[in-house]
């Protein structure tokens, strides 16, 4: 399944930029989705900078459902290559649950434009039913394609709401200082 994003936001490419980089823990306040991000590890090199974050979601799912999906199916790895140069982002995601069957990985494109900001998100997520251990032969194609159909939705407007995010924290930030 291809992800497709392309989204607005009404701020400098370079402040959007460094916003989404370095400023995720604090962004989870504007994310009703996410509970939690841990940043692992943090380097800069060769003009990079390489970003492991652990993110929990499952903000505003209800407890009970929560119990049932369990932490695992709620909590992914997300490895990030920052480049300023070329303003983008190369990413990765590496589930907890399901690891070996699940492919999540893209680029980001902050592009400037007059005083917003584009971003394009590219990427691809998909789950390799010969992968998925502790099902049937015979179910493992279609629990695949449910759950990356399911999955699948979930994507687009998760990103969604972390552009909302950056933008209503910038906004606040900018109200704030004014």
């Amino acid at each position: 399944m291809l992800i497709t994003a392309d989204l607005s936001i009404p701020f400098p490419r370079s402040l959007v930029y460094s916003t989404y980089r370095d400023k995720l823990v604090e962004l989870v306040d504007y994310l009703p989705n996410v509970r939690s991000v841990e940043v692992k590890s943090r380097r800069e090199e060769n003009e990079r900078i390489y970003c492991v974050n652990c993110w929990r979601g499952g903000g505003r799912i209800p407890l009970a459902v929560r119990a049932v999906l369990g932490k695992a199916m709620l909590s992914w790895t997300e490895y990030d290559t920052w480049d300023e140069s070329n303003y983008t982002l190369e990413w990765r995601i590496e589930t907890h649950a399901f690891t070996e069957a699940v492919f999540c990985a893209g680029k980001n494109y902050f592009i400037e434009d007059n005083s917003n900001t584009i971003i394009e998100t590219r990427g691809e997520f998909k789950i390799a039913p010969e992968q998925l251990e502790g099902w049937p032969q015979s179910l493992k194609v279609q629990i695949a394609t449910q759950v990356e159909n399911f999955l699948g939705k979930k994507i687009v407007p998760n990103l969604i709401q972390m552009s909302a995010g950056v933008h209503n924290y910038l906004e606040q930030r900018t109200t704030t200082r004014n």
